[in-house]
């Protein structure tokens, strides 16, 4: 049976580039899937698969998000109480947390518990944004998820931000960056994933992680 991904349109993401990239993946990983790009939110209510993508500042994107009536509402009921497999991107997943305070105190999904902060770092030779390649570092509790278990020390992926998710529950904290001090790159909880990186850009790594979301059974 054809499952069908959906990657929200909410007018904040690569759109195109994730795109080809799920697209790319599902075709390596043997994927019966149907992806494809939405701002309808009765759309997201057929879901098998749904990716939340984000560039830019917290405050709009939340913004954004939520001035699409009934977008909140599909969200909550399928990746909540349906647990249909869901993926935050960059700032879709800082979205994941409760708040943001990127321009002023701005509300989050929740689901993951913590908040969207900026960096705070020792070394002022290190420049903020952080940008382009580094490690991936996996956590105990990474090691044993079935997306990001089989990551390797030596695995790098592409990110691009300025601020970082504080997560209060260390199990929820599949793997980390060190840009001076330790940084959440990945963080998961029941059905729910979230990569700080780009996927669509981090090559064979990325795209690697995209094949084994697509077919994650949680």
């Amino acid at each position: 049976m054809t499952e069908k991904l959906i990657i929200i349109d909410y007018g904040s993401g690569n759109l195109r580039s994730a795109e080809k990239a799920f697209e790319l993946a599902a075709s390596n990983a043997d994927c019966d899937v149907n992806i494809s790009v939405s701002a309808d939110p009765a759309e997201i209510l057929s879901a098998d698969r749904i990716v939340l993508p984000g560039v830019g500042a917290f405050a709009a994107c939340s913004k954004g998000l939520r001035a699409i009536e009934g977008m909140i509402e599909a969200l909550e009921e399928m990746v909540t109480a349906r647990s249909v497999p869901f993926l935050g991107i960059c700032v879709g997943m800082q979205l994941m947390a409760k708040t943001g305070i990127e321009h002023g105190v701005n509300e989050g999904l929740g689901w993951i518990d913590g908040n969207v902060v900026p960096f705070a770092l020792k070394d002022k030779s290190l420049k903020v944004p952080h940008m382009g390649w580094n490690e991936v570092r996996v956590s105990s509790a990474g090691q044993s998820h079935k997306v990001t278990g089989e990551l390797s020390p030596t695995d790098h992926a592409y990110f691009v931000h300025s601020y970082h998710m504080q997560v209060n529950n260390p199990e929820h904290i599949l793997a980390t960056v060190d840009y001076g001090t330790p940084l959440t790159a990945i963080v998961g909880r029941d059905n729910m994933l979230g990569f700080q990186f780009h996927p669509e850009k981090s090559q064979n790594v990325g795209l690697g992680l995209l094949e084994k979301f697509m077919r994650w059974k949680p």
